[in-house]
């Protein structure tokens, strides 16, 4: 996963100088106003215009500022909590650190506690879950790299747990780590869910009965094989078509991959963009290095490999299980491979 980046914003002397410290342990970008002449950041006239410009450019803003111009600043910018930045909000000082927009998601609780950390202050959490020392099942989900289907359900069950309440639970694999909290009611079944009462349904299938909170590992690796010049839409309308026979969510999606001479291939590229992942290309002795049920001649033929989808996707999937063999159009081939861990 790559390194988050973090915006440190100073508007006084004072606060240029813790800004400095933090912008060196967080590694981040230090901006300070202009009266102050910096030497070691880049220079602002108006805040307001700057954060307008960087709001979504990062994954995390620091401000050394008052609580009330930085709430200000930020508030024509807000979206929603999947996709706001973290915000932090600390005094000149530096004694508190305030965990102010997206402590969860977004990851503002921890990047307060490593401000905190890192200029000797205290970290002010307020979200209820951890003022409470009580588990949040969106930290928890962000941390194993989960998918949240539905937002809305994080609130009941977050506050099912507030109140000391049994949350139900389907986690067969147990990608969440929770097999053994006395929290959870294990559910096996679809049939034996309770839709009345809050729970998570944790799948990498489309199984998720209605009410409950979904939860997605990323665990499935596509293979793709294609001939040159072949669209997007080629590419998705196969994709969308197994997904649908085998009942598998596409929130689970967890790379594309193919051959190496398929680097370039536009069609392939912007369908791994409109599937969020990055394409991963292998060379043909590492796939030829793996063993597949469908060799094909054709393929070795064209490609100098006995196969490039089931190939491609077994390799991504580090030793997973082949779910879907090859399926084909005439100008695409897919295969599906499950990793045993995201």
């Amino acid at each position: 996963m790559s390194a988050k980046k973090i915006a440190i914003y100073a508007l006084t002397s004072q606060g240029l100088s813790l800004a400095c410290r933090l912008g060196s342990r967080l590694d981040g970008t230090v901006y300070a106003s202009r009266r102050l002449e910096p030497d070691d950041a880049m220079q602002f006239d108006s805040l307001s215009d700057l954060v307008s410009a960087t709001f979504h450019a990062f994954d995390g803003h620091v401000f050394v500022a008052a609580a009330g111009i930085v709430v200000r600043c930020i508030a024509p910018h807000l979206q929603s909590k999947e996709t706001d930045p973290a915000v932090v909000c600390l005094d000149q000082k530096g004694e508190f650190a305030v965990s102010l927009l997206s402590g969860h998601l977004g990851g503002a609780n921890e990047l307060a506690a490593k401000c905190a950390r890192a200029v000797g202050g205290q970290a002010v959490i307020t979200t209820a879950t951890d003022s409470v020392g009580v588990l949040s099942v969106d930290t928890l989900a962000a941390s194993k790299g989960m998918v949240i289907g539905d937002m809305d359900g994080i609130k009941a069950v977050n506050m099912a747990l507030l109140e000391g309440q049994t949350v139900q639970l389907h986690d067969p694999e147990d990608w969440l780590g929770l097999a053994w909290d006395t929290c959870f009611e294990g559910v096996a079944r679809k049939e034996e869910w309770d839709h009345d009462s809050p729970g998570i349904w944790v799948t990498w299938h489309n199984d998720c009965p209605d009410g409950a909170l979904a939860m997605y590992p990323r665990v499935l690796h596509m293979g793709i094989g294609c001939r040159r010049n072949v669209t997007t839409f080629e590419i998705l309308d196969l994709v969308h078509d197994v997904f649908n026979k085998f009942n598998l969510a596409m929130e689970a999606i967890a790379s594309v991959a193919s051959v190496e001479a398929k680097r370039n291939e536009g069609g392939l590229l912007e369908a791994a963009q409109a599937f969020g992942v990055e394409p991963v290309f292998f060379s043909t002795a590492q796939l030829a290095a793996i063993r597949v049920p469908n060799p094909s001649d054709k393929v070795e033929q064209h490609m100098n490999v006995p196969s490039v989808a089931e190939a491609s996707a077994l390799r991504a999937s580090h030793g997973g299980d082949l779910i879907v063999p090859k399926e084909k159009t005439e100008t695409v081939t897919l295969a599906i491979a499950r990793s045993t861990r995201a």
